[in-house]
């Protein structure tokens, strides 16, 4: 490390409000790490709430440590087709980069914590997970460390669907939600930490909802069917604790509000979202209890950002809105059903001072609708444009998705199409519109009714994109989009092996060339991995995953 990365963390920290500082004596040292930069990481509730929880045990100190900064602003360049070159630069920065990630709280190296945990949300970051332990001078893969190195720990949405792909980097997974399990794991630990690394991973392998690889040492997906199924761990009642900011920081996207997690997961089943299947059953905190902690963060911000995968779906959103508005709040939203506003949500929207809504109809066809069980039609979506026009929120953002199962061209045209009515839908209320369209590359997801099915040619995708913006353009509609190279990449990673660890670890300097270079050497065909749809008789590499619930249907 350099006196520049000390000096920028001290910076960092001086900007905070509400960081810990431990004296390190006698407590076992946690490095709680975010695979991309702080200004992403600090917006993660999941990451701040951790860091929270752990620092609530006396023998625990937990610091942050997050990828370099430049390093990750390189990777979301890529995956958005902005960065420089255009066509390549990808996330994870140079091989010529020495910079040593260190904590925000000491300023120190990962060589010096017992544990470094990783909290992953996007499969695009374990580009940034392999570059940090390179970075920090420990050995990539776990069987060349011992008690003299960290012990790797992971967990997140992204491992807990499918951890193969980083199992022979990390000494443990947990799998789901780790507050169930927290008070036993930090005994593990402490109790462990330090003694025979053989003996620790026993141990934590006996905790429910914990995945030491090691002790399944095939990378069949034969056997990996095979073996005993590991729970998903789930928190039964969200009223036991509160889930909101810790720390709070402008330089971050979220920095202007205290976030606070209304519910978790949803009960909606849209056939390609990961959050739908991986953390039900949905539930959702009481109200008396959410205003509880909005006081609290009232206290700090005047905006409170409300969390949960369909925030209007709250039974009571209606009345916690309304009471929160008393309270003074400006409101935020995480989500927001179109076919869920409410006037009290809407009004609420337009009290904060915003003038720009998000909603996401994900296709534009009916026959699309019903594909993807999105649960909603044509009409209810020209029905939101004109709830929320006819309030003067004349700025609205569509997310749609491309390269589905079945798509046709016919079916992207139906994008377009949906967008312009909803345009005109805005502009007889207003007199003038933005309507900005965003696009995702289709991805299949672990646990998904969608696992099975490919990731369409980037040419294909490249070809859609272009048809709907050349459709678009006369209709003056914006349209932004992802990286469709950087998508097939995703879903290679989300749906992998162990074989993939290789390749991983073969990517330094993190450019498309540089991962076909290292599919090829790795002897895997990207086009069998990316573009083919599994067989349906296949056993899948994450089948061990228990996500309570039957497998899904296919197709």
């Amino acid at each position: 490390m350099t006196w520049n990365d000390i000096a920028e963390a001290r910076r960092k920290l001086a900007t905070e409000e509400g960081y810990i500082i431990k004296d390190w004596g006698g407590r076992l040292p946690v490095a709680l790490i975010y695979p991309h930069s702080y200004y992403v990481g600090m917006s993660s509730l999941g990451f701040q709430t951790l860091y929270d929880l752990l620092n609530a045990f006396p023998e625990i100190v937990c610091e942050r440590v997050f990828a370099l900064d430049r390093v990750a602003r390189d990777l979301a360049d890529a995956g958005s087709g902005r960065s420089s070159g255009g066509r390549g630069k990808a996330k994870g920065g140079s091989a010529g980069q020495a910079a040593t990630p260190i904590s925000i709280e000491s300023q120190r190296g990962l060589d010096e914590f017992a544990v470094a945990a990783f909290s992953i949300a996007f499969e695009l970051d374990y580009f940034h997970i392999v570059d940090i332990l390179r970075r920090s001078g420990l050995p990539l893969y776990a069987a060349e460390r011992d008690e003299r190195h960290p012990l790797v720990l992971a967990g997140g949405p992204a491992v807990t669907a499918n951890p193969e792909p980083l199992s022979p980097f990390v000494d443990a997974f947990v799998l789901g939600e780790v507050e169930p399990i927290l008070d036993e794991l930090v005994q593990t630990l402490t109790v462990g930490v330090g003694g025979e690394r053989d003996d620790l991973l026993k141990a934590l392998a006996a905790l429910p909802g914990v995945y030491v690889p090691s002790l399944f040492p095939s990378a069949a997906p034969a056997e990996a069917g095979q073996r005993p199924r590991i729970e998903r761990l789930c928190t039964p009642d969200l009223a036991d604790f509160a889930t909101t900011s810790v720390v709070l920081t402008r330089e971050t996207e979220l920095g202007d509000m205290y976030l606070i997690e209304i519910s978790r997961g949803c009960g909606r089943g849209c056939r390609f979202c990961l959050a739908g299947y991986l953390y039900r059953p949905c539930r959702v905190r009481p109200v008396p209890s959410l205003l509880e902690q909005a006081k609290t963060g009232l206290q700090r911000r005047q905006r409170l950002g409300l969390v949960g995968a369909a925030v209007s779906d709250h039974p009571d959103i209606d009345l916690l809105v309304t009471e929160l508005r008393r309270l003074g709040a400006e409101l935020s939203y995480s989500s927001l059903r179109l076919d869920r506003l409410s006037e009290p949500v809407l009004d609420s929207i337009l009290d904060s001072g915003t003038r720009t809504i998000t909603l996401a109809p994900e296709a534009g066809s009916e026959r699309m609708l019903r594909l993807v069980s999105k649960g909603i039609n044509r009409e209810q979506v020209l029905s939101a444009a004109d709830q929320v026009a006819s309030r003067g929120i004349n700025k609205l953002k569509l997310y749609f998705m491309i390269g589905l199962p079945t798509e046709t061209d016919e079916d992207v045209l139906a994008i377009a199409d949906l967008a312009a009515a909803v345009k005109d839908k805005v502009d007889r209320h207003t007199g003038s519109s933005q309507v900005t369209i965003n696009l995702n590359p289709f991805v299949p997801k672990a646990h998904t009714p969608f696992e099975r099915e490919p990731v369409a040619e980037v040419s294909v995708l490249s070809s859609r994109m272009r048809l709907l913006q050349d459709n678009l353009r006369r209709r003056h509609i914006a349209v932004k989009s992802e990286s469709p190279e950087w998508a097939v990449i995703q879903g290679i990673l989300s749906r992998g092996d162990r074989h993939l660890a290789p390749v991983l670890a073969m990517v330094q300097d993190n450019t498309l060339s540089a991962w076909h270079r290292a599919l090829k050497e790795a002897g895997l065909d990207r086009h069998v991995l990316a573009h083919q749809r599994f067989d349906d008789k296949a056993i899948l590499p994450w089948w061990f995953v228990d996500v309570g619930q039957q497998r899904p249907a296919h197709g």
